[in-house]
């Protein structure tokens, strides 16, 4: 079991910068692809921003060139550094972690979302 632990999250003014992290339990965090999810009222959840163990990455469209991800693994931590904030960028965001099993297939492990408001 993995528990994932976010912070960082509150309310900004729009064109200010947030950022988020995530801190992961246990001694396999360097394997695992990271990536964060939000949902905003009444949507569904959407990928924002993956990194893979091998430092690949991947981002959606909405928040190119505003948001970059990053992980240390030495810190067992994913971040996303959130700039040029949107009020649709207002969502709870969540922390996944995805475990690969020697099946090829992953088990995917959630935080508990941490909030961010773009409002002025």
């Amino acid at each position: 079991q993995v528990q994932l632990v976010e912070s960082g999250g509150g309310l900004v003014q729009p064109g200010g910068s947030l950022r988020l992290s995530c801190a992961a339990s246990g001694s396999r965090f360097s394997i695992y692809a990271m990536a964060w999810y939000r949902q905003a009222p009444g949507k569904e959840r959407e990928l924002v921003a993956r990194i893979t163990s091998g430092g690949n990455l991947n981002y959606a469209d909405s928040v190119k060139g505003r948001f970059t991800i990053s992980r240390d693994n030495a810190k067992n931590t994913v971040y996303l550094q959130m700039n040029s904030l949107k009020p649709e960028d207002t969502a709870v965001y969540y922390c996944n972690a995805a475990s690969p099993t020697a099946w090829g297939t992953d088990i995917h492990y959630w935080g508990q979302g941490t909030q961010v408001t773009v409002s002025s």
